[in-house]
């Protein structure tokens, strides 16, 4: 038998298969990135055990379990196990610490099946540890640099292009700002610091030790940047982005309008996807109905309906530009002014798409500042 595994780096490195035995509602709440949820219980199993554990002890609540997990039930979930076992024979089980519920699921499947399958020591509480502390090192160990710009310039896809590129966005499922929303939900926020940790962990492997990443706010949709890390991107020197207001344009319709629509639609069919991509962008605009202020709220969202209409019926966006161009020039972009000028002492470098990319792969050659 492979001996149990302490090695939560290599784990992580070579994205090791691994079997979640904790319950449903565990796993929701955070969970590892190909892990597959197989429960020793399920949550109402757990929940009643854990009653009974706090009101009659550990030996009364093992067999309680014992009473819930038997006959059908047992033989479904230890066939389960079974199957993980044999698709993946390199993989590992693991419960919150590596304790019962993991020596039970791996002691049935030796006794039972045949199968001597490893645990992770220390279970799922270990490597979400080492995972926050991969990220903490980081922070203290590593450069940072920022990439900052008005409105659609295009941050996200000059960071795509690099090697050395932290996406926090694409972590958090979310575009950033107001308008972020996509068809699909965002992950846990538990997850989404496990996806940061987990790209640290293997771009430092590859000996990468300065990193190239968003100007962020703390809050990525629902999601929330680590604090030790959002602490120093209030210092970390920016380099800013520029084009002009017709490529924003162009670039924002493609994103927020054009290949939105589609993923809605993708997800969702004809009519319904439609339906709710246009329900995504009105109620985006009324999340800064405060910030516009109310004559321009309404002015602005009748013009994003009027477009949203015609892209109805005829499957023309035209219009949408009109509505981009004017969110842009009356709100977003005097905002993005004000916070330029607050950063300015620690701009480093302004230029297009292609020079920016030029100088960040140029600095990523230089001898990292820590």
């Amino acid at each position: 038998m492979r001996p149990d595994c302490t090695d939560f780096r290599q784990l992580f490195l070579d994205d090791v298969p691994m079997m979640d035995m904790r319950a449903p509602v565990e796993f929701a709440k955070g969970a590892f990135p190909g892990a597959v949820n197989l429960p020793l219980m399920n949550d109402q199993e757990r929940q009643k055990i854990g009653t009974c554990y706090k009101q009659q002890g550990q030996t009364a609540a093992i067999a309680l379990g014992h009473q819930l997990v038997s006959g059908a039930t047992r033989e479904a979930r230890l066939e389960a196990w079974a199957a993980f076992a044999r698709a993946h024979p390199d993989g590992y089980l693991y419960c919150f610490r590596g304790g019962l519920r993991s020596h039970l699921v791996q002691k049935a499947l030796r006794d039972e099946k045949g199968i001597d399958y490893p645990l992770v020591e220390g279970g799922y509480k270990a490597m979400r540890h080492f995972l926050l502390e991969t990220t903490q090192q980081a922070v203290a160990q590593c450069d940072f640099v920022l990439v900052g710009g008005l409105t659609g310039t295009g941050k996200t896809d000059v960071l795509h292009l690099l090697d050395n590129e932290l996406d926090l966005e694409g972590y958090a499922n979310h575009r950033g700002s107001s308008f972020g929303k996509r068809a699909t939900a965002q992950p846990a926020q538990i997850d989404f610091e496990n996806r940061l940790a987990i790209d640290v962990l293997k771009k430092r492997a590859r000996g990468i030790e300065q990193f190239v990443l968003e100007d962020e706010g703390r809050i990525v949709g629902s999601c929330t940047v680590p604090l030790e890390l959002y602490q120093g991107m209030q210092h970390y020197p920016l380099v800013w982005l520029e084009d002009s207001l017709a490529n924003r344009v162009e670039r924002i319709l493609r994103d927020y309008v054009i290949n939105l629509s589609a993923e809605f639609v993708s997800l969702h069919g004809e009519e319904d996807g439609r339906r709710m991509f246009a329900e995504a962008l009105l109620q985006s605009m009324g999340r800064i109905h405060k910030r516009l202020g109310g004559e321009r709220y309404q002015r602005l969202s009748e013009i994003l309906r009027q477009a949203l209409e015609e892209q109805q019926r005829s499957g023309s966006v035209d219009l949408h530009r009109v509505f981009i161009e004017g969110l842009l020039s009356e709100y977003y972009d005097p905002m993005y002014a004000y916070q330029r000028a607050a950063k300015a002492e620690r701009i480093e470098f302004a230029g297009d798409a292609v020079e920016v990319r030029e100088y960040l792969k140029a600095r990523a050659l230089r001898r990292p500042r820590r």
